[in-house]
């Protein structure tokens, strides 16, 4: 079965396990109108399954000796193998409506998969797969936690996270060095953020970048050095400490002074 090389620099371990990958399709099952995309598809073991669901599929891949694989062994892909980098995909070009993600994802991109469901949020509905399960822990992780961070804030702002199972080493050819886990992101009912959203990424990327420090001194970085922090007692705490309500909330607080502060650079 396994023809194709496990190339490093694409972060390829193929999934042998069988049982868990018609577990892994089975998590799409509340869709069953919708179309899916797989992400990775490797030697094409989810893919199998997916395709015994009767599902509208497409499958994209980047990797020349897995297409030519999956061209061969699974002859009802014709037309639905996209090679293309899913990251630089802009998915509007081939979906009009709402559609599902699932992969057992590269584990040295999974954090930017994430990033790009995230910018097509309003037609993505629930994404699942496979992943590291450091980063499946960031992804549940509530604030207090030490692994609540960038990505646990983004995403459960607008989905519902579930750690779904744990993957042993020993399901993949070839072992990869740390456990894996499945997870499943639900689109959540939050229509927008109660402030400007593309900064609130901006403040939540800057506190946790220097996520030892208090925010007072973290968010310096987005002020000009004349304008003076704001005095709320929110500034003592550590990034680690807020709910996505309460980054909202130091947005908002911190918008008019970001805002001046971009107006000054732009005078000088």
């Amino acid at each position: 079965m396994f023809q194709v090389r496990a190339k490093k620099n694409l972060g390829q371990h193929f999934l042998k396990d069988a049982e868990i990958a018609r577990r892994i399709a089975a998590t799409l099952d509340g869709y069953p109108a919708l179309p899916v995309l797989e992400v990775g598809p490797g030697t094409g073991m989810l893919t199998q399954f997916l395709l015994q669901q009767e599902r509208d599929l497409t499958v994209v891949e980047i990797d020349r000796e897995s297409v030519d694989y999956l061209n061969k062994h699974y002859p009802a892909l014709q037309g639905r193998i996209l090679r293309e980098d899913f990251l630089q995909m802009d998915l509007r070009t081939y979906y009009s409506g709402e559609f599902c993600i699932i992969g057992n994802y590269p584990y040295n991109i999974s954090s930017q998969i994430f990033f790009k469901v995230l910018d097509n949020k309003e037609f993505v509905p629930c994404c699942t797969g496979m992943i590291q399960k450091e980063v499946a822990e960031r992804m549940i992780a509530s604030p207090g936690s030490r692994t609540y961070g960038i990505l646990s804030v983004l995403l459960q702002a607008w989905y519902d996270v579930e750690y779904l199972f744990t993957v042993n080493e020993q399901a993949f050819i070839p072992p990869p060095r740390v456990k894996s886990a499945v997870v499943r992101l639900t689109r959540n009912k939050r229509k927008q953020l109660n402030c400007d959203e593309k900064l609130f990424k901006t403040v939540v990327k800057t506190c946790f970048n220097q996520r030892r420090k208090m925010l007072r001194n973290s968010i310096k970085s987005l002020l000009s050095e004349e304008t003076p922090s704001p005095d709320d007692p929110m500034l003592t705490k550590r990034p680690e400490q807020l709910s996505i309500e309460q980054f909202e909330q130091l947005t908002n607080l911190l918008e008019p002074l970001i805002r001046q502060a971009q107006r000054n650079q732009q005078k000088e």
